[in-house]
Formats: C-alpha cells, sequence, structure tokens
C-alpha cells in the first residue's frame, strides 16, 4: 500500500505546484495589464493565452465595476481554495 501511498502524494505535490504557477501566471498578466504591453510580444500572447480560460467566466459572472477587473482576484481566490481542499485531502488520504 505504501506505493499507493506515494503515488497520491507525488499527485498532490504536482497539483499544488501547477496551481501555484498558474495562481503567479494570473499575478504576471494583472501586472503587465498596467503598464499597456506590446500585444504582439509574444510573452505577452502567452499570458493572455494562458490565463484567458480561465478569467473570461468569471468576468461573464461577476458585474461591471466601471472599468476595473477584479476577476484576477477572484480566480486566485478560487485556486487558493481548490489547493488548500484538493491537496491536503490528497494527502490525508495518502496518510
Amino acid at each position: 500500500m505504501f506505493i499507493v501511498s506515494n503515488f497520491i502524494l507525488a499527485l498532490a505535490d504536482v497539483i499544488h505546484l501547477a496551481l501555484t504557477l498558474y495562481m503567479w501566471l494570473i499575478i504576471a498578466r494583472a501586472i503587465i495589464s498596467w503598464i499597456q504591453p506590446n500585444p504582439y510580444n509574444q510573452i505577452v500572447q502567452f499570458l493572455y493565452r494562458s490565463t484567458e480560460p480561465a478569467l473570461a467566466p468569471v468576468r461573464r459572472i461577476l458585474p461591471d465595476l466601471g472599468g476595473l477587473d477584479i476577476s484576477p482576484i477572484v480566480v486566485i481566490f478560487i485556486i487558493m481554495f481548490v489547493d488548500r481542499f484538493v491537496v491536503a485531502t490528497l494527502r490525508q488520504m495518502a496518510m
């Protein structure tokens, strides 16, 4: 059974790492949006393409706040909740 336990622990660590990386991508996109970047820059295009699938549905749900986009904050809270809930659950299952 230790093999299954180690697999679940490794899976929890990989999920935690992926969620943390995605959270930093969203933070980078939010910071980049403050400075009017070149839309043809490959890094900017990557940030927009990789984060838009998570931000767009949240933007549709949130009310219009007069140009203030709080969808990155909401998505970061969701990521933090999923990280704390799913990863903690997987780690407890492995024990």
